[in-house]
């Protein structure tokens, strides 16, 4: 299972950032995770559905879309990179 974990900076809390990064990832068919951090970010991972060419393409296309979030976002920097984790997700859920 491929695992993309992400971090994105801005103007990205109190503007529907986490919701918007929950219907994205599930309308990819995508599981994992995403949440507020303190500094004012916000982070998560996200698997594909394989770690074939094809989850990578779908994993590609999630991590652009966070490049633009919701309407009301503004994004300065998206930190994106594969990690190797044990655990599998179920399902996209926002972490409080």
């Amino acid at each position: 299972m491929t695992t993309l974990h992400f971090r994105v900076t801005g103007h990205v809390q109190h503007v529907w950032f986490r919701g918007w990064t929950q219907q994205t990832a599930r309308a990819l068919g995508l599981s994992g995770w995403v949440r507020n951090m303190p500094d004012g970010s916000v982070a998560g991972q996200a698997q594909g559905p394989d770690d074939s060419e094809e989850g990578r393409t779908v994993l590609e296309r999630f991590r652009q879309a966070l490049t633009h979030g919701p309407p009301s976002a503004r994004v300065d920097l998206v930190d994106a990179g594969y990690i190797d984790i044990p655990e599998r997700f179920e399902g996209f859920v926002v972490r409080y």
